[in-house]
């Protein structure tokens, strides 16, 4: 077995909670391809990308009470087995309708990864430090979507679109065995909750009446929404728009996810000596800045394809830097109910980011426009829930 604060324990952590954008990233170079394989519209192959959000959003509601009742590990492993058997369910689908059934069943299997990787480490290292260590395993999981395109553009040139989702069947056989023999139970016995309906709605009730999970819980989910606007639109405005080929997508999303990492990096560096909210309100402006910037320039009809990734790259390094701190923030009051208050935290995160990506899809006219003002608009929104939400409360604490 790992040891609890292990380098091991924490590279594993980001395994399942890559999950998530592994299940999104490989197989963005193929959604083009998609419309004319599985005869579908451009609406309906990336209703494939919210669908997922969609399960993920659900699913994490249930999550968090199971393993605050359970365990982190069996709930986690459960997840896993479903996820698994989704993946190889996707590569075997014929129709769009099939696909987007089964991408609904991987969503189900694959949220617990991110609900309760966030709980463990916040089991294992508490409040204060959880921040840190949440920063460090951003820099090591952006590895994931980083290489995933890239890994995903080259699959289509030798094999079917199928192959992608074999090889996250494959992924999901490793990780649960990993996790099955390698990685310790993290709750406490002093913690464990009752599964009762009454408790769970009054501890998500507790949660909802509190400001401050509310205001970090908001600036987390409207930058990942904005992250969520690109995956969304990304592909179609590269691969369609500018005419990058399947398999350099990939190198621009790679690109894109530097950003991210230099983010992550500068939470762990800076985090702990500016403190959570000073961080925030600095990657949330970068966030807004970038994506204003972005959208300026699609209206201005300045379309250059390196004027979209730069900004991009910006918004990312927003998104490394606002999602640990505010993931942190929201979850550090909660010890007692700490999967309980990951679980809602991801339920509202995935679902604002399905809506604004069922909304760019619809939206899309071909240009970068409508995926730029989703970014800018939810770059805004971050800043505008610190500022309205977070800073008055913490200056009213600050003064009592």
């Amino acid at each position: 077995m790992f040891l609890p604060t292990s380098l091991a324990t924490i590279l594993v952590l980001a395994a399942i909670v890559a999950l998530g954008p592994l299940s999104t990233d490989m197989y963005l170079p193929a959604l083009p391809r998609l419309t004319t394989e599985l005869n579908a519209s451009i609406d309906q192959v990336q209703v494939t990308l919210s669908i997922f959000f969609g399960g993920f959003a659900v699913a994490q509601l249930l999550y968090g009470p199971l393993a605050d009742r359970f365990g982190r590990k069996s709930v986690l492993l459960g997840g896993l087995v479903l996820f698994t058997a989704a993946s190889f369910g996707c590569a075997t689908a014929s129709t769009i309708e099939e696909l987007i059934m089964f991408r609904f069943l991987q969503a189900l299997g694959a949220c617990g990864g991110p609900v309760l990787g966030r709980t463990m480490i916040r089991d294992i290292y508490g409040p204060t430090q959880s921040a840190r260590v949440l920063s460090m395993m951003a820099t090591i999981m952006a590895l994931a979507p980083a290489v995933a395109p890239i890994i995903g553009g080259y699959m289509l040139l030798a094999f079917d679109w199928s192959a992608i989702f074999i090889f996250l069947g494959v992924y999901g056989v490793i990780v649960t065995l990993i996790i099955l023999f390698k990685v310790q139970e993290s709750l406490q016995p002093e913690n464990v909750n009752s599964l009762h309906p009454l408790v769970i709605m009054k501890n998500y009730g507790q949660l909802l009446r509190s400001r401050i999970f509310l205001g970090y819980t908001l600036c987390c989910s409207f930058i990942f929404a904005g992250l969520f606007s690109f995956l969304s639109g990304s592909s179609f405005v590269l691969i369609d728009f500018f005419g990058v080929s399947e398999t350099n997508y990939g190198f621009y999303f790679t690109a894109v996810v530097m950003g991210y990492m230099a983010g992550s990096q500068l939470g762990q560096r800076f985090g702990p000596r500016l403190g959570i909210n000073k961080m925030l309100i600095m990657g949330t402006s970068v966030g807004a800045v970038a994506g204003t910037l972005m959208l300026t320039a699609s209206l201005l009809e300045m379309h250059n394809l390196y004027w979209v990734i730069g900004c991009q790259v910006f918004f990312m390094m927003a998104v490394g830097i606002v999602m640990p701190q505010a993931m942190a923030g929201a979850m550090g009051p909660f010890s007692k109910m700490a999967g309980t208050a990951s679980a809602l935290l991801g339920f509202t995160q995935s679902a604002i980011a399905a809506v604004v990506g069922l909304i760019v899809g619809h939206s899309h006219t071909g240009s970068p426009t409508v995926m730029a003002a989703s970014i800018s608009l939810m770059g805004i929104l971050a800043v505008v829930s610190y500022l309205l939400i977070i800073k008055p409360i913490t200056t009213e604490i600050k003064t009592h």
